[in-house]
This record gives structure tokens, sequence and C-alpha cells, in this order.
């Protein structure tokens, strides 16, 4: 079989699988279970001649030929796209942009850049998912979002090691902060040393990334007590409020705090700095990406303004 005659259904099966991470995963996301999945995959390794994908434990990675394969499909796939669109009566793509982001990116930084592109051009469409580290960058990778807002902590690596580098811009590096129960005992001044952190509650999320428990303060001399563990944090700022315990937060969150909260600054310790980071695929962007990419860095120095 000449790779040239591969399937479109093989092309979609395999940028699936590179953006999930596994072969379980595209499958549900496709609908098709996972020998289905495994067909598609190894009918395309057959016409490429080479293997495309690495099996390991955790899942797969993209193996030279893969990122080649990859990266033709993903313009295939989304001229393809554009075509139905067009021929539906839909608008060009020209005007869309897909932005993924970080978690508590959702709570102030994204709002305030759509609004403002709504505001200034109102032609563009915008539409976004929400997603961890490893899973936006493998969507970068896929061509599945044009543009990816990335947390960062220190030492601050690269989010991968794949080729070609992403092209990353820092939007903004900020110190941590605490949130704390407005009637909390360390509430009652702006910063509170680090060792009056030892022995308190954590609201924490999921271990993930960079930073194992998420919401605990970095480098505690002490097994921390975890009181809740929550994914979303809006609803880990609300559990402060409400008093079950303490949280980090990066400081654009800040505006985002409910009532019943206080932020206090902690003094002591290595400094604990949190970046937020555009990513993108290196080469020419679309002017929807373009304009957005400005509304992102606007509304992240409108926020550290205030």
């Amino acid at each position: 079989m000449d790779f040239t005659d591969v399937s479109m259904v093989a092309l979609r099966v395999f940028r699936e699988v590179a953006e999930r991470g596994t072969f379980t995963s595209a499958a549900t996301a496709l609908g098709y279970t996972q020998s289905a999945v495994s067909r598609q995959i190894a009918a395309l390794e057959r016409a490429a001649g080479a293997r495309l994908l690495e099996r390991r434990r955790e899942g797969v990675r993209l193996t030279a030929a893969g990122q080649v394969v990859l990266r033709s499909a993903a313009g295939v796939l989304d001229q393809l796209d554009a075509t139905a669109r067009e021929l539906a009566g839909l608008p060009e793509t020209g005007g869309t942009v897909r932005l993924g982001w970080f978690p508590s990116a959702g709570a102030v930084v994204l709002p305030r850049a759509i609004s403002a592109l709504r505001r200034t051009h109102p032609s563009i469409t915008v539409t976004t998912r929400e997603g961890s580290t490893p899973a936006l960058v493998r969507a970068l990778r896929a061509g599945s979002v044009d543009l990816a807002l990335l947390a960062s902590a220190p030492p601050f690596r690269p989010p991968d090691a794949e080729s070609p580098a992403l092209k990353l811009e820092t939007l903004a590096e900020r110190s941590l902060r605490l949130a704390v129960p407005a009637g909390h005992p360390l509430a009652a001044h702006d910063s509170v040393d680090v060792s009056e952190l030892r022995g308190q509650r954590w609201i924490a999320g999921p271990p993930s990334g960079e930073e194992l428990l998420m919401g605990v303060w970095p480098g505690l001399d002490e097994r921390p007590e975890i009181a809740h563990t929550v994914r979303d944090w809006l609803a880990k700022l609300q559990l402060v409020a409400a008093g079950a315990g303490l949280t980090t937060i990066s400081a654009s969150m800040v505006p985002a705090a409910p009532p019943g909260v206080r932020v206090l600054t902690v003094r002591g310790g290595p400094q604990e700095l949190r970046r937020t980071v555009l990513a993108r695929i290196p080469g020419r962007q679309s002017a929807a990406a373009a304009l957005l990419a400005d509304a992102l860095r606007a509304a992240t120095a409108e926020i550290g303004a205030s």
C-alpha cells in the first residue's frame, strides 16, 4: 500500500491518538472500539513503512516518522474541514482561532481577553478548551488548537522535548499567594511567615504536572494535611471562604477571590514564582490567532497593573 492511498479516517484516528496520548482515550473520543483504533494505526504504519508511535506503559510517544506524518495530517485535515464548512455555507476559518488554556486562566485572563476581542473584532470566532499542560501541548502538536495558555513553575523547563520546539512567550511572571478564610487567625495581617503554615489544613488539586500538590505551599518541611482535593480553582476558593482550609493562588487569580477570602503574601523560604506562557507551533500564524494573542497580552498586563 502506497502512503498516498491512506484514508482520511486513518489520519483522523492518528491525530486523535497523538493528541490524547493513549489508544483508549482516542477510542473514547471518537466513539470507536480500541481494536478499531489499533487497526487504523497499524494500516497507517504499514503504508508509512515505519513505526509512527512508541508504545509505552504511560501512553504513546511520536517517533521521528510520526512527527512528520502528524504535521502533514494536521494540515490535510484542517483543509478538508475548511472545505466542508465552505460547502455548508459557513464562514471560512480565517476568522476562527482555537485556544487551549490551563484551569485557573478561565477565571480572569481568558474572559477579559475574549471580551476585548469581541468589542474590537466581532467577526472573529474564538473556540476554547481547558486542559492540563501535557494535554494542551499534545493538542498544539496535533493541530487541534492554534494557541495555548500554559502555567509554568520553577525551574521553568520547556513543556516538551519534541521537534520543532514550541514558540513560547512569557506573558506574566508573578509571585504565588496564599488564600485564607477571612476569619482565620492568619488573616489578621497582609503577610505571614512560611513557618506559620505548619499544621494547617489544605485544599489541593489532584496530583498533576510539575506541582504534585497544587494548592499546598511548596517546600513545607512536613507532610501536609489535605482536607479537600478539588480540581476547580473557583471551587477551591469557595471552600476557603467557607473556612474549610487554605490554598495557594496565583496573583492573576486575586480579582476572582470571593468574599470571605483574604489573599496574603508569604515571607521566608525561596521566592515562589509562577509564569503564564503563551505557546504555539513556530511559523506563520493566522491574523485571527495574532489578534487573540494581542488580546491575551493586554488582558494579562491589565491584571498585573491592577
